[in-house]
């Protein structure tokens, strides 16, 4: 597999809400770092309880917007939902042997524009010419 066809998989599986089953496309020395929280995840099994012990409020849904594919490095951006909770996860993976061994995410707030801005935009939805407008459900 490519790297892209491991990340692909990779938010497939989580889409099946079986993160055990995620955890086996990392490799055993997987690291995953939140630089907004500063938080370091070492290992699949810590992995598995940091998504399986989210106190969600159903079962996750992911929407893959874009994939921007390397060697070896990924990139996504990802929509993610629980049914009340809606956020966005743009996911830096390094893919080695087949397995990913590190990721680097971050999850942006959605904020309200300034006001100072409005001379020079206009608020829309996303623009189809920017790529994944309608997203592939997972």
């Amino acid at each position: 597999m490519t790297p892209s066809d491991v990340v692909r998989r990779f938010w497939q599986t989580m889409a099946t809400n079986d993160f055990a089953a995620a955890s086996r496309l990392l490799s055993p020395d997987y690291r995953g770092y939140w630089p907004q929280s500063r938080e370091l995840i070492e290992g699949r099994e810590n992995f598995i309880r940091v998504n399986a012990d989210y106190p969600a409020e159903g079962r996750w849904r992911f929407t893959l917007r874009q994939l921007v594919a390397g060697d070896p490095d990924v990139v996504t951006e990802v929509d993610v939902t629980d049914g009340v909770m809606q956020a966005t996860v743009v996911t830096f993976h390094r893919v080695e042997r087949g397995e990913i061994v590190h990721q680097l995410e971050y999850w942006p707030d959605p904020f309200d524009a300034p006001p100072w801005r409005a001379p020079f935009v206009r608020l829309s939805d996303r623009p189809e010419s920017m790529g994944g407008a309608a997203g592939e459900p997972l």
